[in-house]
């Protein structure tokens, strides 16, 4: 099982590998929107500490919508999601690979660049900690929660726009704690709460999400 997981992780990295566009595309949607941000309410530090972590969360969680119609689309156009699924293989494993090898093209970068971003908007040492370890708390679950979404449109027309209708609504708790975080460490209060919040919500979707999914790929698959 360990081989196959590692297996379908390594395919996925690859194909994002050789279709590397798509993935400069998402840090680069993603930094526009950050950056975006400061220019348009101006220099004044108080307003850019006040806004800085609820931006990077909102501009992750669109970099994250945007790229989620490459986990299951290709393969199922191609076929090779149907021939995964008939290999012998739990279905589940071979969606915790995709969803894995989603957060390391999409999630891990985002954490990463979080650290230069915090700059921008002038949120400081702690904050800045804070923020990085919510975003690697908290984006595993936009990843998890994404690829229900993605699950359940797969192969109707205008999947797009349906994703984002039924993701947005199931994130927003990700956001609200994963913001507050970083306002708690910024107002000198401790943000473990929202962390282990955070980290909870992560177990959960982990939890959960792969079996809706499977559940999910089978019907579109039928």
């Amino acid at each position: 099982m360990s081989s196959a997981l590692l297996a379908v992780i390594r395919r996925d990295l690859l194909l994002a590998l050789r279709q590397r566009s798509d993935v400069v595309n998402v840090l680069l949607f993603f930094l526009v929107v950050v950056t975006i941000v400061p220019l348009g309410v101006g220099p004044e530090r108080n307003v850019l500490r006040m806004i800085g972590a609820g931006t990077v969360w909102v501009a992750a969680l669109l970099a994250s919508i945007i790229s989620l119609a490459r986990m299951f689309a290709q393969d199922y156009a191609d076929g090779s999601l149907e021939q995964m699924f008939l290999a012998g293989q739990p279905g589940s494993v071979i969606v915790i690979g995709k969803i894995l090898a989603h957060w390391l093209v999409t999630g891990a970068p985002i954490t990463l660049a979080a650290v230069p971003i915090s700059v921008m908007f002038d949120l400081g040492v702690e904050p800045t900690g804070t923020l990085v370890a919510a975003l690697a708390l908290g984006t595993p679950a936009l990843s998890l929660l994404g690829a229900v979404g993605a699950a359940l449109t797969l192969g109707l027309r205008g999947g797009g726009v349906l994703v984002t209708l039924l993701v947005l609504p199931l994130t927003v708790p990700v956001l609200i704690f994963g913001a507050g975080a970083v306002d708690a460490t910024a107002g000198g209060l401790s943000a473990a709460a929202d962390l282990l919040l955070l980290g909870g919500l992560s177990l959960a979707a982990a939890a959960l999400a792969p079996w809706a999914i499977v559940a999910a790929l089978r019907i579109s698959l039928e």
